[in-house]
């Protein structure tokens, strides 16, 4: 077993709530009442998507290389 570490971003809801996003994991996403919650039900959704892909025998991403960078741009409206 190896350990594998994922970018996840968390998004507050109108009504409340988290919603959270794996970007290197494409259509993870789940959500929490908390933002603990949230984190945990991450870790889940995370474990259940490299558990799948490793039932169909396919690759687990890393995000190994991968940079990541906050771009300010001006919004004209």
């Amino acid at each position: 077993m190896r350990l594998v570490s994922y970018c996840i971003f968390l998004r507050k809801e109108p009504e409340g709530e988290y919603t959270v996003t794996v970007p290197t994991l494409p259509g993870c996403v789940t959500y929490g009442e908390t933002i603990d919650e949230a984190i945990e039900m991450a870790r889940e959704a995370i474990e259940l998507y490299i558990e799948h892909l490793q039932e169909k025998g396919e690759e687990i991403p890393t995000e190994e290389g991968l940079l990541e960078y906050t771009l300010t741009v001006e919004a004209h409206a």
